[in-house]
């Protein structure tokens, strides 16, 4: 389970489109983007497979940090397709908590 030194705020997967997004990537080792990918790859078979949700923990521009519940469609090294079609850049996301 990820760890926050406050309770992120929940917004719905709506909004994530009126958002805007870091341009540096939030995690600073390879070793935690190399899990942060294994987890949306997880998410994501998760999601088509079983159409299960998880909470994704994401930075936004202006360094507050978010959650959302919803189902993962796809990934890729640059994107997460949530189920309302929206993207969540993969450089925001903190981490991915399976429910």
């Amino acid at each position: 389970m990820t760890q926050f030194a406050q309770y992120p705020e929940i917004i719905s997967k709506e909004v994530v489109q009126q958002l805007h997004f870091p341009v540096s990537d939030v995690l600073a080792t390879p070793d935690a983007r190399n899990l942060r990918r294994y987890s949306a790859e997880r998410a994501t078979t998760l999601g088509n497979g079983y159409h299960g949700k998880v909470d994704i923990y994401f930075k936004t521009a202006d360094g507050e940090t978010k959650r959302v519940q919803t189902t993962v469609w796809a990934n890729d090294a640059e994107y997460i397709t949530l189920k309302s079609g929206a993207f969540l850049p993969m450089r925001s996301v903190l981490g991915i908590d399976f429910l």
